[in-house]
Order: C-alpha cells, then sequence, then structure tokens
C-alpha cells in the first residue's frame, strides 16, 4: 500500500462561508455532522480554534460496540479559509474553505493511515463530509 500519497474528498454545499465555517467549528454542531452513517455518532466535541489549540470528538457506534477519539492540534487558522491540523498520530490534515455567494466548496486532504485501505478511508471521510453538507444545508442557525 502507497502511504505516502494525500487522500482528497470535497463537497460543495449551498450554504454561505460564516453558515459553514461556523457549523465546522462549533462543537455543538460537530456533534450532529460528525459520523459517517445513521448508525454512528459523536457524543462528546472539544474545539480550541486556534493554532497551537487542540480538538477531540468521540466517534461511537450507537450499538455501543466500537469507539475512538479523533484529536490532534491546529498548524494553521485562517477564519474563512484555511484549518490545517497535525492529528495525535503525526498525520497531516489540510481544509480549504472558498466561498462565492450562497455556496461553499470544502476540500479535505490528509494523509491516510496504514491499518486501512486507503479507499476505505477516502470513502468514510467523504461519508462524513456529505453528512456535513446535508447538515448544513438543511439546518438553520
Amino acid at each position: 500500500m502507497e502511504t505516502n500519497k494525500k487522500v482528497t474528498v470535497k463537497a460543495t454545499i449551498k450554504a454561505s462561508i460564516e453558515k459553514v465555517w461556523e457549523f465546522w467549528t462549533e462543537p455543538e454542531h460537530i456533534k450532529k455532522w460528525n459520523s459517517p452513517s445513521d448508525d454512528w455518532h459523536t457524543p462528546t466535541a472539544e474545539n480550541d480554534l486556534r493554532v497551537g489549540g487542540e480538538f477531540c470528538s468521540r466517534m461511537e457506534a450507537k450499538d455501543g460496540s466500537f469507539g475512538f477519539d479523533f484529536g490532534g492540534t491546529y498548524d494553521e487558522v485562517k477564519k474563512y479559509e484555511v484549518i490545517a491540523y497535525t492529528l495525535g498520530d503525526g498525520r497531516k490534515v489540510n481544509i480549504t474553505f472558498s466561498g462565492k455567494e450562497n455556496e461553499t466548496e470544502v476540500i479535505e486532504t490528509f494523509d491516510p493511515e496504514t491499518a486501512n485501505p486507503v479507499e476505505f478511508q477516502q470513502q468514510g471521510w467523504q461519508a462524513i463530509l456529505d453528512n456535513f453538507k446535508k447538515y448544513a444545508e438543511q439546518t438553520n442557525r
């Protein structure tokens, strides 16, 4: 398996960049969209959105069969533009936000881990991003 290849997922959300940024970064929103499917959820989320700040969310299967913490430290934060961070295992993630009128494109690029096939990881991250898109488009502030 090629481990130095970055993986990219993206979505265009029919919402303003201000709303997308708020929903992406605020813990009360993160808990509502951060899952790949309806049988998963995020019961806790913390976010200190600043360079050097840390974040952590707990993702669990709703039946209690499996769960894990997802966290890291912010390397770059430019409001409405970029969020970059390093995960606890050293992998890097870069997220760009590009707004135009009432649409916002979100592009996530990440270093894959070595335990699962890259395609599986891409599908999982894309499913979470698609869930974010659905939440942001259907939820009023």
